[in-house]
């Protein structure tokens, strides 16, 4: 399985855990960040900085297919996920018509500003791209210019064609404070997504799952050695 995560050097707990809440439940799983300064190395990305961007990995994501040679099936996530379940049970949802598949969200963010205090966009098909299973030999990604094409044609999946992007179970991208409980009585979270901050930054310490989060992150520092 090749699993590749968003790292942001303002989020190092967040990948940690995420790393780490991945192979508690699939140990063999290899984990590697996207680290944009990594990728400006390997020559795969020459963007200017965008300023507005509230990530370092906010367009790099849409170079896991490159970053695994165009080759097999690769998950990308952010690194503010928090996996409960067996990642190998996504692989197995691949479906090999797709290019990718994503949850399908209809995801209105409550604030006008993001967790770093930014500019948020509303555009169609947001959050989409927060987690894709990427088909990498699929011929679509022919037309993936990730250094060529804008923010919003990349996050829209402009180079897909609609028929050619599938759609997972919602379980896989549970929005933390968007999925209700009533979203409880038909699922239940596989990988919780703190779309809008989570317990490692002081401003959404409190949020929903903080407490599962902080109890992994006790797990992971004693899984390491790590202490504070």
């Amino acid at each position: 399985m090749n699993i590749w995560v968003g790292y942001d050097t303002r989020e190092h707990w967040a990948f940690k855990v995420c790393d780490y809440s991945i192979r508690k439940y699939r140990p063999d799983a290899i984990v590697k960040p996207i680290e944009q300064r990594n990728t400006r190395l390997l020559g795969l990305y020459d963007r200017p900085i965008d300023e507005n961007a509230s990530t370092e990995f906010s367009l790099t994501r849409f170079l896991t297919p490159a970053l695994s040679n165009f080759k097999g099936w690769s998950l990308y996530c952010d690194c503010d996920f928090l996996f409960l379940n067996d990642v190998k049970k996504l692989f197995d949802l691949a479906d090999p018509k797709y290019a990718a598949m994503v949850v399908k969200h209809d995801y209105k963010p409550k604030s006008n500003t993001k967790m770093d205090g930014q500019i948020q966009f509303p555009y169609p098909r947001k959050n989409w791209s927060s987690l894709i299973l990427f088909n990498n030999e699929h011929p679509s990604h022919k037309f993936l210019d990730v250094n060529g094409m804008t923010p919003a044609e990349l996050h829209q999946f402009d180079w897909i064609a609609d028929k050619d992007l599938g759609e997972l179970p919602k379980r896989w991208n549970w929005l933390v404070g968007y999925c209700t409980d009533e979203d409880l009585w038909s699922d239940i979270p596989a990988a919780l997504h703190y779309t809008d901050g989570g317990p490692w930054f002081e401003e959404t310490k409190d949020c929903d799952y903080s407490g599962l989060w902080n109890q992994y992150y006790e797990e992971c520092l004693d899984a390491n050695k790590i202490y504070r």
